[in-house]
């Protein structure tokens, strides 16, 4: 797995300090990050694929400094949003896959080849020419899910992937989650998404305030919140 180390990291917008003093390596295959609205947890990730720069401090991605090749960092961390319908830039589903891949010298062939089979992985392959706003909300999660992963990412970031999704499509995505290979960091409110996790980080005001275990840190997150 790809190894995220942040030194010494923080992050102010105008006079707001949004993270403060991050010190942390991120080498496990699953990874969630959990805290209260406000504590830094989207900031913090948007800072792996330069999405957002650091004030102070640095972010590397196996010792690539993220700052300074960004580009390049985007072509090894993939990027889900919580709202699907964010990603969503071309008129039909194959074609908005295929867009992910304009950064790559690929022949027509391999391009194709790619599309095909994201979508047949990810349960599309009867809507490739479909409009993507006539797709439920599960299955434009799957859409953002293979247009992220058609890139063949070694790191995908997914910020609240369960929000705006029912029971059925949450437990489809957690089974989805199973079976990528790539090292996988979520943002998420849904607690019980994270068991059976890797590591889990609780951010607060900012700061990492547990890092650990998830059993371990959601309990110290409920007490946090005063739910114990």
């Amino acid at each position: 797995m790809p190894v995220i180390h942040f030194d010494h990291v923080s992050l102010t917008y105008g006079s707001r300090e949004v993270l403060t003093h991050i010190d942390a390596t991120l080498a496990e295959d699953r990874i969630g990050i959990i805290g209260a609205n406000g504590g830094g947890k989207s900031s913090m990730i948007r800072l792996i694929n330069g999405l957002t720069s650091p004030t102070t401090g640095t972010v590397t991605v196996d010792g690539v400094d993220v700052k300074d090749k960004p580009k390049d960092i985007r072509k090894r961390v993939g990027f889900v949003f919580a709202d699907a319908d964010n990603q969503i830039v071309m008129p039909t589903v194959k074609e908005d896959i295929a867009f992910s891949l304009r950064r790559f010298n690929l022949g027509k062939a391999e391009r194709d080849c790619r599309v095909a089979a994201a979508m047949d992985r990810f349960g599309l392959a009867g809507h490739a020419d479909h409009s993507p706003h006539l797709l439920s909300g599960g299955q434009k999660q799957m859409l953002a899910l293979a247009a992220v992963t058609v890139i063949e990412p070694d790191v995908l970031i997914a910020d609240e992937p369960t929000t705006l999704l029912d029971l059925r499509n949450r437990l489809n995505i957690r089974q989805v989650f199973d079976t990528l290979d790539q090292q996988l960091i979520v943002v998420t409110h849904d607690l019980d998404f994270l068991r059976g996790f890797d590591r889990v980080l609780c951010l607060d005001r900012g700061m990492i305030a547990c890092d650990g275990s998830p059993d371990e840190v959601i309990d110290f997150y409920v007490r946090l919140m005063g739910g114990m």
